[in-house]
């Protein structure tokens, strides 16, 4: 009964994308019509499937004009009993091995995303208490767990777990709301299936529930004020039994007035047509199970709201951690947004991003305007802009940032200098020392950790390598300063791989490597014996690392199984790593991303799967996918980071489309869940960026024909070179043949289920597997 989203009506007269209704007159049978409003001289009804606790909404307009919008809810609440797979939190806490993941993966198939989410309490339920305490009393103060906004706007609005924004209090007409058992039970989501509109869900009975909705007036344009509009309604056995209507504050009568019902659901079909026209340009994608798309596209409506003007940069929401101003220039910031925007197809946002950031938080040497810089992010923003030009072939931009990136460049050159005046026999010889995390600089001693983490050569050699290749690009032609810096990364490469291999510990089952040369203990012995320890935040050099993907496939697999082994995840997640102790554990947000993508190249799918269920159920709140910087496992409520959020859009993309660093490869399909290519339903994405244009593939299953059909589109014929089609089927299934555009081929890859394919003269590839 619904219009995929994009193609929905609009409620602007000046909008050309206004269709017919397609609904057709049984559709809205058992819907119930709530309200009539006139929208520039158009009158629209609105209709509620009341039936069902996910019901929709529906607008159909006076000349044929539709929109409908989306329930979704997920318990916020620990469903299962016991928690963490019954095994022990103190012995989860205590081992080095990531026991969950273990767990989680020992039958060698994809993870189960049910047995993924019931590995631990949702993020924002409360801490388990000890047996025979009782429940604290609901206090209306208690931390916020989402929050709304508009681009517009340079401040957001927190949404606590009753509803209460700091300005309208639900409760004062709905008492139940007060009652702490009531508001633990509830359930949490959005509306519109992505956008920014809170949906909460409190069950008061078998048959009865509450249900408060908020979100953000978009024509609103008050500078730092928020104003809201909010519905809460009782619905008992499929009716409306009260329903109140607010706009961000209490009424005042009879100067303020609570809103009419037909006002509210004016602002709420504005508002969605306001939010499709922002997320336009979003990478269209449709996957077996939408919520996926759904998370991706919310990221970026989260962005724009923690973003003031959408631009300027914000680490988090609300608090003044970390909302506060001395965040503002923090590179991951940055880098998160560039990456995962460019990735998604949105290259305006990212232009604007990119553009911001360089002119007011970079200065003539290359420095970000920020606390403690991170040296291996300097590597990662010469990649990045590197491939905005690869995507776009916006050479303007470039040129006008490029003083700015060429000093950045001279920086790391320079700190590259001064590793080869140490003695040869010198473990850091050839490897850049500084900082790799931020807050290093707040210590009484920020020395301890100026360090040559492998991860600062590693990503210099990847920023410098693919900052030539564009500047010769956009030059057209080879300079000399190009090929000082393909040079130079490789010798960085070279000293990298070798001082690692030279420092594995190979005596130990698996090797333990570790962050940077010359260390005499693993970085959980250092963290307990040493104060302060050299070796704090070793997440953040290993996903670095990872990531820059200099490293030859064994080594990379060798830091995995390192870290997997030592305490460097959880519930195969990036671990925010700290001393071994009992009953705690924790995910890392964000940063972690360079793992998983390690994890997709080295076809490591299934730990890439579990590692995408785990951040989706384990570092978000459920439903309203608010994602935590750091996330116990234990409940409790995370500290929001936008990082941290952009990290479920990278994965999506990648499962889908991945490049390959250096070779002139595209991997299709590489990450794809085996129940969703057997499904039968359709795996799409449309007009994905790439180095070689865009690109778009459709993968499904046919039962009828025991095949499975792939279907690739290129920019332009052969290039790339060459295409990799994966196809995921039933462990238990084997592929009995295949062909490419009906010529035979071949299966290759540690599971013989890649199809290779020399693109030559053509851009259209159909892969057809027929199974067993």
């Amino acid at each position: 009964a619904s219009v995929p989203l994009g193609q929905a009506a609009g409620a602007f007269a000046e909008q050309p994308h206004r269709e017919q209704s397609s609904l057709p007159s049984s559709a809205l049978e058992g819907h119930t019509l709530i309200a009539e409003f006139t929208l520039n001289a158009t009158t629209w009804r609105v209709y509620e499937d009341l039936r069902t606790r996910d019901g929709e909404i529906t607008f159909v307009s006076a000349d044929g004009a539709e929109r409908v919008l989306r329930k979704a809810a997920e318990a916020a609440f620990p469903e299962a009993d016991p928690p963490h797979l019954g095994l022990s939190m103190d012995d989860i806490g205590l081992a080095g091995t990531d026991l969950l993941a273990e767990k989680l993966l020992a039958s060698g198939d994809d993870p189960d995303p049910a047995a993924v989410k019931s590995a631990a309490p949702p993020q924002g339920s409360p801490v388990p208490r000890p047996p025979g305490q009782p429940p604290p009393p609901f206090q209306p103060r208690a931390r916020w767990d989402t929050f709304v906004g508009t681009k517009e706007c340079s401040d957001t609005m927190p949404v606590y777990p009753p509803g209460n924004t700091r300005t309208y209090h639900p409760n004062q007409y709905f008492p139940e709301l007060r009652n702490g058992d009531i508001v633990a039970k509830r359930f949490d989501g959005l509306l519109g299936g992505w956008m920014p509109a809170v949906r909460k869900l409190f069950p008061t009975s078998a048959s009865a529930y509450i249900e408060v909705i908020v979100f953000g007036d978009v024509e609103a344009r008050d500078r730092f004020i928020v104003q809201t509009w909010h519905r809460t309604t009782t619905v008992e056995d499929g009716k409306v039994t009260k329903a109140v209507y607010g706009y961000s504050y209490p009424a005042y009568p009879p100067a303020r007035q609570d809103p009419k019902p037909e006002e509210f659901y004016r602002a709420l079909l504005v508002f969605a047509e306001y939010w499709d026209k922002l997320m336009a340009s979003f990478t269209p994608m449709s996957l077996p199970d939408e919520s996926w798309t759904d998370m991706a596209k919310h990221a970026f409506a989260k962005e724009l709201v923690v973003r003031p003007g959408g631009v300027y940069p914000k680490y988090g929401a609300v608090d003044r951690d970390y909302y506060g101003p001395e965040y503002d220039g923090f590179q991951d910031i940055f880098t998160m947004s560039t990456y995962a925007n460019l990735e998604c197809g949105r290259f305006d946002e990212a232009h604007a991003i990119i553009d911001n950031y360089l002119t007011d938080f970079v200065d003539a040497k290359g420095m970000n305007n920020m606390r403690g810089p991170e040296t291996a992010q300097f590597g990662l923003t010469l990649s990045l802009l590197a491939r905005y030009f690869n995507y776009t072939r916006d050479a303007t931009l470039i040129q006008r940032h490029r003083a700015k990136l060429l000093a950045t460049a001279s920086m790391l050159e320079k700190m590259h200098e001064e590793s080869l005046k140490l003695p040869k026999d010198d473990v850091g010889y050839g490897l850049i020392r500084g900082w790799s995390e931020s807050d290093a600089c707040l210590a009484a001693t920020p020395q301890l950790w100026w360090l040559p983490y492998f991860a600062n050569s590693a990503f210099a050699a990847r920023g410098l390598q693919d900052f030539a290749h564009a500047l010769t690009a956009m030059d057209h032609g080879g300079t000399s300063q190009a090929q000082q810096w393909l040079d130079r990364a490789k010798t960085l490469r070279d000293a990298t791989i070798s001082a690692m291999e030279k420092d594995m510990w190979r005596d130990r089952k698996p090797p333990y490597v570790g962050t940077y040369p010359g260390t005499k203990m693993t970085f959980r012995e250092s963290l307990e014996k040493e104060r302060p320890s050299p070796q704090q935040w070793a997440h953040r050099p290993y996903a670095e690392l990872l990531q820059a993907d200099i490293l030859p496939d064994e080594l990379a697999n060798a830091v995995i199984d390192s870290m997997r082994a030592y305490g460097a995840t959880t519930i195969g997640v990036v671990a925010n790593v700290g001393p071994a102790r009992p009953g705690a554990r924790a995910i890392l947000g964000f940063i972690s991303y360079g793992y998983a993508q390690m994890l997709l190249r080295l076809d490591r799918v299934e730990e890439y799967l579990l590692f995408l269920y785990a951040h989706r159920y384990h570092d978000h709140t459920r439903g309203s996918w608010v994602a935590g910087e750091v996330s116990g496992i234990n409940g409790g409520t995370a500290l929001f980071c936008i990082p941290a959020q952009q990290t479920i859009p990278l994965l999506v993309r990648w499962m889908l489309v991945l490049e390959d660093s250096d070779a002139e490869r595209l991997y299709f399909a590489k990450g794809v869940p085996r129940e969703w290519v057997i499904s039968g339903r359709p795996v799409r994405i449309q007009q994905a960026p790439t180095r070689w244009g865009r690109v778009s593939m459709n993968l499904a299953a046919a039962p009828a024909s025991k095949s499975v059909v792939a279907s690739v589109e290129l920019a332009r014929p052969g290039a790339p070179k060459e295409i990799n089609v994966k196809l995921r089927v039933a462990k238990q299934t084997r592929l009995r043949s295949v062909s490419v555009n009906g010529r035979p081929a071949q299966l290759s890859g540690k599971h013989a289920d890649t199809v290779i394919v020399s693109t030559g003269d053509e851009k259209y590839f159909e892969v057809v597997g027929q199974l067993n």
